[in-house]
Order: structure tokens, then C-alpha cells, then sequence
């Protein structure tokens, strides 16, 4: 069709195709969003609890092809079935009552009525799980803006750099020294994250790539730190920070003999202001907004970038405080700053922001079920010689199952195995952000 003249005035509508590019930049798909309708539609209750089954499932047949002995059993199966299952039962029983008897209790103290005894299970739980219930945090705010925190490693690993420098170089009453360790580790981890969020608010860049390049920025940054006089422990042979004086430290709830500490407090504190900002502050309906539909949100008036820093902001701060817990907590025993004080939390935070649909109480359940399995996996491994990598391997799958719904379906034969239910949802949630 011809051009009419009407076309080029100045109220015509126009082409988009053919329109003079505009300053702002389309708003690209978000991952995040993409991920939690994905999750949240597909995830239920007896989904989530199938994944966990099933991913025993899977650890239990490994411990057995794991087992020489008991395949031993197995060369002569059909001549004597009874042998080689009873061993493999044997084998498995064993494994996850001592897993069971580390992470919750171990019926065997009861008669010591010393409490310290019967609680260190659940107080090793507890104390594996704060630092993931932060790093869940961290991971879903951002999931519910819309954007795909990659970059928890290298946020706590700038949070517990300041908290460790305010920690051995400064001194102060014991009561402060920790306030100013805690607002330092927020701090490092939120300005840090909070670089990612400008970079995606103002310039357009993927949050994907620019977190896992900035966990890359923060990983050799600590490790050069570690070389210099300012940071390094002198006459060590290892690149080891110095340690944070005693009145910098998290302290234990009940005494010394169990590691639970100051910290589980803090955790679920973040966890209450975590629900609350989505759910009864006006930024958190606008990080929902963006999340939902980024262009229905900047219609109706909201700031995209802003709600985007925002979250990448409290997303860091989360993350810091998992840093401040690495240096500040009870597995630390020096209280120093090593290469390795990440610990793979960064992205086992990532795991229980899915586990726990991004929901409040789902990340403190699956920050608690991870901190478990890692509390028992230390039983597990001296009393049933089962390696602790099999609890690696069990999350593994949990995560592989929690993402992937359908396939939990399909293996137990559950109704709406292939339904994209999906779409409904997802189309709900757009129009509601549209009507905003």
C-alpha cells in the first residue's frame, strides 16, 4: 500500500517497524519472571515432596553401585535374591538413620540428660541453614523483580571482606563492634549487587552475565587481597586473613557446646521484612508490577529501573549478610577471610530460592531441609561410610526435579503431566500488571 500523506503527521499512527527508533530500549524478556510462573504453576506440595523422595531415591541406588560389597552380592543375584537386598537395605537404612540422627536427633542421648547433647543435631541444622536462608532471600527479591541474580558468590564475598576488615581493624564495645561488622557486610554486599542494577537499569546490560562476571571480579579480588600486608596474616604460609577480635563475633544462643548463634535471628528477622516489603510496602507492589509485566508497570507511572536497583540492592544486602555469617559464624574458627569462605553457597542459594518457590516460609523450610542434609552428611560419612558427595548429588536432583515439574509428573503418573497450565497463570498475572 501507498504512503498516504496523512501517514507522516505528526498525531498518525506509525508503523513500529518503520518509526523512528525511540531512546529507551525495549524491555527484554525477563528470566526472572519466565522462572517463577514456571516454578510456582508447576511446583505443588505433593510435587515438591515426590522431588525430595525421588532424589533419596536416586541416592540410595548410588550408594549401592558405590558399595564393592554389596555389588559383590549381586554376581549372584538370581541364586540368592534375598542376600543382596537385604544388604542393600542394610547399607541404605544405615545411611539416612545416621543422616536423620545428625540433622534432628539422635534417640541414643536421651539417657545422658544433657541437653547440649540431644539438641546439637537440630542446632547443626539450624546453624547450616542461616546463611541459606539469606542467600535465598538474596535470589528470590531479584526472581520477583524479574531479573536472575547470578552473582550471590561475589556479593557475600564483598560483604564478608568489609565485615572481616571492620572485624580486625578496628576495636570497640562488643555490642557495637558487631553492629558495625553487620552494617559493614550489608553494605559491601548491596553496593556490589547494587552495580548490576545499574548497569541493567541505565545501560541495558544482562544482569545473567553481569553477575557472573562480577563473581569472577570478587573471587581474584579476595584472592589478591589476601596477599597484602593489609589483609594477610603474617608468618602464614597460606594466604589466610587476620582474625576478627572476639567483640566482632556472632554469639551462640546457648552456650558453647551448641554452634546455633545470633545469626538464625537475623535470618528470620530478613525473612519478616522480606514479606513484608512485598506485601504491605508500596516499593514491593512495585517490584511485583515490574516483575509481572515491566512495560504495563512504566505505563502506569512506575520507575522500571528503580524498582530493578532496588531488588538488586536488598538482594545484595541479603547476600553480604551470608559473608558476615562465613567470617563472623561458628564454622569459622579462626574468623578469618580464606579463598574459599564463599563455600558454594552463592549458588546453593540459588537452589533453595527454587525449592522454596520464592515464597517467605518455602526458603526458611528449604534453607532448613538443605542445612540437614549437610548437618547429617557429616554423620552419614563416619558412621555409615557413605561419602558426603551423595548429599551433593541429593540436592542436585531435588533442584533438577523442582525445576522440572513435568518430570515428577510424568515418573509418578500425576494428572496435568503435559498440561501447559502455565500459560493461564502467567496471562493472569500480565493482565493483572497491565490494569495496574
Amino acid at each position: 500500500m501507498n504512503e498516504t500523506p496523512e501517514s507522516g503527521k505528526a498525531g498518525a499512527p506509525q508503523d513500529p517497524d518503520t518509526a523512528a527508533p525511540r531512546t529507551r530500549r525495549p524491555e527484554e524478556p525477563s528470566h526472572g519472571k519466565a522462572i517463577i510462573d514456571a516454578i510456582v504453576t508447576g511446583n505443588s506440595a505433593v510435587v515438591t515432596t515426590l522431588a525430595i523422595f525421588l532424589a533419596l531415591a536416586v541416592g540410595a541406588i548410588l550408594m549401592i553401585l558405590s558399595n564393592q560389597d554389596v555389588l559383590d552380592k549381586y554376581a549372584y543375584f538370581f541364586d540368592d535374591p534375598t542376600d543382596a537386598l537385604s544388604a542393600s537395605w542394610d547399607l541404605v537404612s544405615d545411611a539416612y538413620v545416621a543422616l536423620f540422627k545428625g540433622s534432628i536427633v539422635d534417640p541414643g542421648t536421651f539417657d545422658s540428660n544433657y541437653a547440649p547433647y540431644i539438641l546439637n543435631p537440630i542446632s547443626e541444622t539450624v546453624s547450616q541453614a542461616t546463611p541459606l536462608i539469606f542467600g535465598g532471600l538474596a535470589v528470590s527479591v531479584a526472581f520477583r523483580a524479574g531479573l536472575f541474580n547470578i552473582g550471590a558468590q561475589g556479593q557475600l564475598i564483598a560483604g564478608a571482606i568489609v565485615a572481616a576488615w571492620v572485624g580486625f581493624q578496628f576495636e570497640m564495645p562488643a555490642g557495637l563492634h558487631l553492629i558495625v561488622v553487620i552494617i559493614g557486610g550489608l553494605l559491601g554486599g548491596a553496593i556490589y549487587a547494587g552495580l548490576a542494577g545499574v548497569l541493567k537499569a541505565r545501560f541495558g546490560a544482562h544482569e545473567v552475565i553481569v553477575t557472573i562476571m562480577l563473581n569472577y571480579i570478587a573471587v581474584f579480588f579476595l584472592s589478591w587481597l589476601l596477599t597484602t600486608d593489609s589483609f594477610r596474616q603474617p608468618n602464614q604460609p597460606q594466604p589466610i586473613g587476620k582474625p576478627m577480635h572476639d567483640t566482632a563475633l556472632l554469639p551462640r544462643l546457648f552456650g558453647d557446646e551448641l554452634r546455633i548463634n545470633l545469626g538464625i535471628v537475623l535470618a528470620l528477622a530478613a525473612v519478616l521484612l522480606y514479606w513484608w516489603l512485598l506485601n504491605r510496602s508500596v516499593v514491593g507492589f512495585e517490584l511485583r508490577a515490574v516483575g509481572a509485566n515491566p512495560e504495563a508497570a512504566r505505563t502506569s507511572g512506575m520507575s522500571v529501573g528503580r524498582a530493578q536497583i532496588i531488588a538488586m540492592v536488598f538482594a545484595g544486602a541479603m547476600a553480604g549478610m551470608i559473608g558476615v555469617s562465613q567470617v563472623a559464624g561458628p564454622y569459622n574458627a579462626g574468623h578469618q577471610l580464606t579463598q574459599t569462605i564463599d563455600a558454594g553457597l552463592g549458588f546453593t542459594a540459588i537452589t533453595v530460592a527454587l525449592l522454596g518457590r520464592t515464597k517467605p516460609l518455602g526458603i526458611v523450610f528449604a534453607a532448613l531441609l538443605f542445612g540437614a542434609l549437610q548437618a547429617g552428611g557429616s554423620r552419614m560419612q563416619a558412621s555409615a561410610q557413605v561419602s558426603i558427595d551423595i548429599v551433593t548429588v541429593i540436592q542436585a536432583v531435588i533442584v533438577l526435579c523442582v525445576a522440572a515439574p513435568a518430570l515428577v509428573r510424568t515418573i509418578f503418573r500425576l494428572k496435568g503431566a503435559h498440561k501447559g497450565g502455565e500459560g493461564s497463570l502467567v496471562a493472569k498475572e500480565t493482565a493483572g500488571a497491565e490494569a495496574v
